[in-house]
């Protein structure tokens, strides 16, 4: 007998209503719920196909424990046992010795970082890595400096806004970056049928920019001359609101004699962009009257990302559209989570790590250099590596060293759906409940800061019940944490509360796998910030009302944390990066001049960065067998190749193998690959292992020279790469694509 459920999907930050089909205790269809007030009946073709994901053959059903070469089923207790008594062993020699990775599929659901956060202040270590930077920690990086808060992330008023300027991002394909968006194409319609003007810059004229009013090419890593320059106009024009500025904000003689460096003129040869065209954009920026600059993850991932965010924020705010309706707005969580952050002392950066001295950015340390904590001896070398929510083997730079540093450690434990490449390795593999199997509320940017163009909550049970022996993540580290002889987050109450639920909870999971009462820890967070209860939320599937959305001129001289309560224009740390510039406009000129290659990544409709490539009705078809290369048509010819002709994609750290595509909108000069293929190397992936495509992360370096000093971003975009006709045939079996022999 068929029933009907509602939920909402949790793999990216739109969080889109979901009508679920359900017969036989499985998920047989998904629909986008027409009624839902914040994602207006939208959902995309991989949201509408994640059940096919988790209803696998492949999905993992029990523990594993790896033996020799094999993986044998074990039992959670000896699991917990075994695991807990090699954590507590390592941690008598160093708490630093343990590590964790925590990826992005764990930020989407509420419980899951917290509690993995528990564990490892538990533990007392500060190796701490996440998906963080690897796309987006520039941004953490320049908010700290500049609003006292890493998650304070201004976002656009799509329902006024008469001026966007997007910049490295491409919402039609990727949504947006932080805010809950849904059918972004839609809203970006709304924007230019009230009259409102959309640009974007980017080195490919996107999807975006086929919606948009007009498009400008720039070069790959030359953003930051681009905001410079930028920000030189918004001086030179008479767009900058003093009075404000000297009102909520301090640094803005630093800034304005900073600009005054960087005329258009002088950034234009490198950028790309002329310098009629810049002075253009500004003016109809400043005329405009609510305008807003909008970055994403292709900034970041930049060498300069952190500079570039920056200046696009010091723009927006030394314009006065910081705060101002049409502009960018703060949003308003479940409680002020900067303000408690502030008053209980979180996130102030004071570790460094132990390989390149990094500051800690949100109580983690940079991705780049997890390879050299494991290989480089010493007190706190990591010994043992928890990867949760993750597959850092497919996500991090260069990352065939990384996986000869993983095969160096005493103990590896993941915690997944599948037997991805990451846990391929592993010591002992725990297998994790889907979305679809537990209870949620939206993640933490939506709740706990109000980041949503219509502001809305939701609740949702779980829709059907685990088919093996999966746990949910929260109960899953509170049993780590009792293993290990610790308590979650150090506080011994605390952990024996957990454990009195779980206790409690048993009677009610009678031939079920045990179970913290999630439903019952959500309803306390609701209930604690007054804003309703769990079981009247989840009976509201369409999303209920909340707090009227953001509100303009409600965050200035009232919610900036920093200690003068002011907005920061010329930070400190930042301000002291401003003297390599010259030498980085050298050094970027030079590349350029020498002809090379700059490598892009690029958002494939059908595939969610590494997850869906395991599904087969999203990787059929030609252009679902593998990634391309893709070229501009002038640099095919330039270097002798045609459509589908075999390329070798050479970096300073790798080489890989690559079909080739012709793609005309790509700004000559520039390639692109989409991450996210190259899963040979997985045991458990059944369809995506036999798929063809190579790993483009293997071309970036890692390693405390080649991550931003700043952030701790990996450089994953504008790479320098060398391209030739292949020295042989693609190997669709390496995620390379290149034979292990000829490689070598």
């Amino acid at each position: 007998m068929k029933e009907t459920k509602h939920t909402f999907c949790r793999i990216c930050e739109a969080s889109c209503g979901l009508v679920a089909e359900i017969e036989g205790g499985k998920v047989v269809d998904l629909k986008p719920h027409k009624d839902h007030i914040g994602t207006d009946g939208f959902a995309c073709m991989k949201g509408l196909n994640q059940h096919k994901m988790y209803d696998s053959p492949d999905r993992l059903q029990y523990p594993l424990k790896r033996v020799g070469d094999r993986f044998e089923r074990i039992g959670w207790a000896q699991a917990y046992a075994e695991i807990g008594a090699k954590v507590k062993s390592l941690r008598a020699v160093s708490p630093d010795a343990v590590s964790m990775y925590v990826g992005t599929a764990a930020g989407f659901s509420l419980l899951h970082p917290i509690f993995a956060e528990g564990f490892m202040k538990g533990l007392g270590s500060h190796n701490v890595f996440s998906s963080s930077t690897q796309d987006c920690a520039n941004r953490f990086a320049s908010a700290t400096e500049m609003y006292g808060f890493p998650f304070t992330q201004p976002f656009v008023d799509l329902d006024h806004v008469k001026y966007m300027l997007i910049v490295g991002t491409n919402p039609v394909v990727s949504k947006w970056t932080f805010l809950q968006v849904a059918h972004p194409g839609k809203r970006l319609k709304e924007v230019r049928k009230r009259g409102g003007r959309i640009m974007v810059v980017d080195p490919r004229e996107t999807e975006t920019a086929r919606m948009a009013d007009a498009h400008q090419f720039i070069r790959p890593n030359t953003d930051v001359f681009f905001f410079l320059s930028f920000l030189h106009e918004l001086f030179a024009q008479d767009g900058v609101d003093r009075e404000r500025a000297q009102r909520y904000m301090t640094g803005l003689e630093q800034v304005e004699q900073l600009a005054r460096e960087w005329p258009a003129d002088k950034t234009a040869p490198l950028t790309g962009i002329d310098a009629t065209a810049l002075k253009a954009m500004v003016a109809d920026y400043i005329a405009a009257g609510a305008s807003a600059i909008v970055t994403g993850t292709g900034l970041g991932m930049g060498r300069h990302g952190t500079l570039a965010q920056w200046l696009a924020d010091a723009i927006n705010a030394l314009s006065g559209n910081l705060d101002r309706q049409g502009g960018m707005l703060l949003g308003e969580g479940l409680f002020d989570f900067a303000a408690y952050a502030k008053k209980e002392g979180l996130f102030q950066r004071l570790k460094r790590s132990r390989v390149g001295q990094f500051r800690e950015l949100n109580g983690g340390f940079p991705g780049g250099i997890l390879a050299d904590e494991i290989l480089k001896p010493g007190t706190g070398q990591i010994k043992a590596l928890f990867v949760t929510g993750g597959n850092p083997l497919m996500t991090m730079p260069n990352s065939a060293r990384l996986r000869k540093a993983m095969g160096e450690l005493e103990l590896l434990v993941v915690t997944d759906i599948y037997l991805n490449e990451t846990a391929s390795l592993a010591h002992y593999v725990l297998p994790a409940t889907s979305p679809l199997e537990r209870a949620d509320l939206p993640f933490v940017f939506p709740l706990f800061l109000g980041m949503q163009s219509r502001s809305y909550i939701a609740a949702t049970d779980a829709i059907v019940a685990p088919t093996g022996e999966q746990r949910d993540e929260a109960t899953i580290y509170t049993e780590l944490a009792r293993a290990s002889g610790i308590s979650l987050f150090g506080a011994r109450p605390l952990q024996w509360i957990m454990q009195l639920m779980l206790w409690a909870n048993a009677p009610f999971r009678r031939g079920r796998q045990p179970s913290l009462p999630i439903a019952l820890i959500l309803d306390l967070i609701l209930r604690s910030s007054k804003v309703g209860r769990f079981r009247d939320l989840v009976n509201k599937p369409q999303g209920a009302i909340w707090r009227g959305g953001p509100k303009p001129e409600s965050y200035l001289g009232k919610r900036v944390v920093t200690d003068d309560g002011k907005v920061h224009l010329a930070p400190e740390m930042l301000m002291q990066q401003t003297p390599r510039l010259a030498g980085i406009f050298a050094d970027e000129s030079a590349s350029y001049a020498r002809g090379e290659l700059r490598l892009i990544s690029k958002r494939m409709h059908s595939t969610h960065n590494s997850w869906t490539q395991n599904i087969a009705e999203l990787t059929n078809g030609e252009m679902g067998q593998t990634n391309y290369l893709y070229m501009h048509p002038d640099d095919a010819r330039a270097k002798g190749l045609t459509e589908k002709a075999a390329a070798d994609i050479h970096s300073r750290t790798n080489t890989i193998r690559l079909p080739v595509k012709l793609l005309e909108t790509l700004m000559p000069g520039t390639v692109a690959i989409p991450h996210g293929w190259g899963h040979q190397h997985a045991r458990g992936l059944g369809v995506a292992s036999k798929l063809g495509g190579a790993n483009v992360n293997l071309l970036s370096a890692d390693g405390p020279d080649a991550v931003e000093s700043i952030s701790g971003m990996a450089h994953l975009t504008g790479i320098p790469v060398r391209i030739e006709p292949a020295a042989g045939p693609i190997d669709v079996g390496s995620w390379t694509g290149i034979a292990e022999s000829a490689a070598a």
